[in-house]
């Protein structure tokens, strides 16, 4: 794997919320495709993504379950759906500040909006093909590893 992280030391470090399955192994596919170094972890609902970010329950031991550094964040999920989960993190004090991605099938005007609104620092709408998505997730690693300053927590 190339690394493309210019001078940081550490991989960048994604934590994906997304239910489907397909789409965390294409991602996952993708993000080695791109050659971009990261780290990769998954929760399948808002709720799952709220318990990782805050350490509790299964999520407890942040050497297995580091804080990440960006959150993609899938809108469309049972129990907690990323509208909500977004909501929750952008009005706590101690997650405010972590960068959520919304890489979502919707494009609807509304929850573009709404995810802004909310403090979402990007919004993108999933590729429909394999390479379309090794290329966002190629400018994705590149722009969060090589041009983004991020604090110390997470790194």
């Amino acid at each position: 794997m190339i690394d493309v992280r210019l001078d940081k030391k550490t991989p960048i470090k994604i934590l994906m919320a997304d239910d489907d399955p397909d789409d965390k192994l294409l991602t996952k596919e993708a993000l080695e495709e791109s050659r971009v170094i990261n780290d990769l972890y998954f929760v399948d609902n808002g709720e799952e993504l709220l318990a990782y970010l805050r350490g509790e329950g299964l999520y407890v031991d942040r050497d297995k379950y580091p804080f990440p550094s960006i959150v993609l964040l899938d809108l469309n999920m049972p129990k907690m759906d990323g509208r909500e989960a977004l909501a929750t993190i952008k009005a706590d004090k101690d997650l405010r500040a972590v960068p959520v991605v919304i890489l979502t099938t919707s494009k609807a005007e509304e929850d573009m909006l709404r995810s802004y609104d909310l403090g979402a620092a990007s919004y993108i709408t999933k590729p429909v093909t394999f390479d379309a998505l090794v290329e966002l997730m190629k400018a994705l690693g590149r722009y969060w590893v090589e041009f983004v300053e991020l604090p110390g927590r997470y790194q």
